[in-house]
């Protein structure tokens, strides 16, 4: 290990204590991202200097994006944790939600969505593989506490985190489909919950 990535490291360790986990990246999630880059030494350098700054990171090696509208990405979540496996890493950014997969996911769940009856159903996904690039959230706070667009859900924290594939994934957009055709036609005498109503118990992910 580099001086610069114990620096980091130690970094994150020291912001993350008090924090809620789900939402803190962990000194090993850190270096699974940038395991992503073809220059890690050099993203870990970046990360040390700029630790409240987003970054650019390529999918397709160590990971894959599939990008959803955030209210969809909400129901996606609510099943996964609910009754499926869990999820990997998940970030908001600009209004949408980042749900990291496995690496060919971006190429088959499209696939597989065509075929699926409820495909129709299921908000326009864009999925990021080999080729594209996204950007994820800092990987520390602001230190005065502002609201960003950018922010983790569930943060990484390992260095070889559990990914979904793409069945994993279209289960989920089924059922969040479903919820949502459900909720369409429920009167409900209580108010919508708020976006971050939900808190993700990680101990559970697979």
């Amino acid at each position: 290990m580099g001086a610069d990535e114990a620096d980091l490291f130690g970094l994150l360790e020291a912001e993350g204590l008090g924090r809620h986990a789900a939402a803190h990246v962990t000194p090993p999630g850190a270096a699974w991202l940038a395991s992503a880059s073809p220059y890690p030494r050099s993203t870990l350098s970046l990360w040390e200097s700029r630790p409240t700054a987003p970054a650019v990171l390529p999918c397709g090696s160590a990971f894959d994006v599939v990008n959803v509208p955030a209210v969809f990405g909400r129901r996606m979540l609510d099943r996964l944790w609910e009754e499926g496996p869990g999820s990997g890493p998940v970030a908001v950014h600009r209004g949408r939600m980042l749900l990291f997969a496995a690496p060919g996911t971006a190429h088959r769940l499209p696939a597989l969505l065509h075929w699926e009856e409820w495909g129709g159903a299921i908000p326009s996904l864009l999925c990021h593989g080999r080729g594209d690039a996204v950007a994820v959230p800092a990987l520390s706070a602001p230190a005065d506490g502002a609201r960003t667009t950018s922010r983790w859900l569930v943060a990484p924290d390992s260095r070889q985190p559990w990914l979904p594939g793409p069945e994993v994934l279209l289960w989920a957009c089924v059922r969040a489909a479903r919820a949502a055709s459900a909720a369409a036609v429920r009167v409900s005498i209580f108010p919508p919950a708020g976006p971050d109503a939900n808190v993700y118990d990680v101990s559970r992910r697979r």
